[in-house]
């Protein structure tokens, strides 16, 4: 199988090398600065093994691949915000023999949240969800940095609909020859829920700076409690912490230091978008559709979007200013339910 990695940042980046590096066939989709680096100077992906350089076919789109080949794999790394205009174009590509790769081809959605997979299944007859656990960083145009060992990350395959087949046994075998551990599970959409919980805290890491401490920890506390109400009241299944330490634990250990998770690394690099619509703002639906309450969850939301929009740098708010609002926020929720 040929992997086309749509969306070449840190994740797809150090999916996509890994791959190459175990003899896989891979082509890069990225943009600007960050596809010209990947031409002119090739990948520079370091893990905990050390820094090599891939040199890989890079486009910007189908067009410049051309006609897509029956044993294609369409792995989607992009920002949610981002998932539509890259399925859109991605979906009406030609495959040789016939067909359109939304038609014919598989993709896998290896993103955080839970709304890809549904974007995607309006669009591909073939849809596969990808938990990713796999701390990356992606600062600098062609380098990328994925320092987690013995392996380099987790990744949870399956059919989003839910179920498995031979592409995601397939899939998971290359990835395992990769570095990467990739159980092949009935519910992959299980596991995402719960790996949504975590990533309630991006919006933190991304307006307060990633250093964690006591007031962080708490007000991602509040924000998880909204989430799994919100869970309860939809009736929706998330894979417990036990399982996720299981699975994890002595797996992906990373190196000392402070990271900042995806959406501060976007404000970083001033994206100008963040990713908190759909993960936030995943409870904040959730939670209007089945009268749980989120203000917390409203309020990172909210927050996260400021920075990305006004191009403030991460880190640039205070965790005491962050809880101010969410607090204002619970006492006007609670005073509107009040009466």
């Amino acid at each position: 199988m040929r992997y086309i990695i749509i969306g070449a940042g840190a994740v797809g980046a150090t999916i996509g090398g890994r791959l190459a590096e175990a003899g896989g066939e891979v082509v890069l989709v990225a943009r600007g600065a960050h596809a010209e680096a990947l031409r002119a100077d090739g990948l520079r992906l370091t893990t905990a093994d050390g820094t090599r350089t891939h040199r890989l076919p890079v486009v910007t789109g189908p067009a410049e691949l051309g006609e897509l080949r029956p044993d294609d794999v369409l792995l989607l790394a992009v920002k949610t915000q981002d998932a539509v205009a890259a399925l859109d174009a991605w979906g009406d590509a030609e495959v040789a023999g016939g067909g359109t790769a939304a038609q014919r081809l598989p993709v896998l959605c290896a993103q955080n949240g839970v709304e890809s997979e549904r974007l995607a299944l309006r669009r591909f007859a073939r849809v596969y969800g990808v938990c990713v656990w796999l701390p990356s960083t992606f600062l600098e145009p062609g380098v990328v940095s994925a320092l987690c060992a013995p392996l380099t990350g987790i990744l949870h395959v399956g059919l989003a609909a839910g179920g498995t087949d031979a592409v995601s046994r397939a899939v998971a075998a290359d990835l395992g020859k990769a570095g990467f551990e990739a159980p092949v599970v009935e519910d992959v959409m299980r596991w995402k829920y719960a790996k949504l919980l975590g990533n309630l805290g991006n919006a933190v890491q991304a307006t307060t700076g990633p250093e964690p401490d006591a007031a962080k920890a708490a007000l991602l506390g509040r924000a998880v409690g909204e989430a799994k109400a919100a869970f309860a009241a939809a009736g929706i299944a998330y894979a417990s912490e036990a399982e996720q330490a299981d699975a994890r634990d002595g797996k992906v250990n990373q190196p000392p230091g402070v990271r900042g998770g995806s959406s501060w690394q976007s404000l970083a690099r001033g994206t100008g978008s963040v990713e908190a619509d759909y993960l936030n703002g995943e409870i904040s639906l959730l939670g209007r559709l089945h009268g749980v309450p989120t203000p917390v969850n409203d309020v990172l939301r909210h927050a996260a979007n400021i920075f990305a929009r006004e191009g403030l740098p991460p880190g640039a708010m205070s965790i005491a200013d962050l809880t101010a609002l969410a607090d204002e926020a619970a006492a006007r929720s609670q005073a509107l339910s009040s009466k």
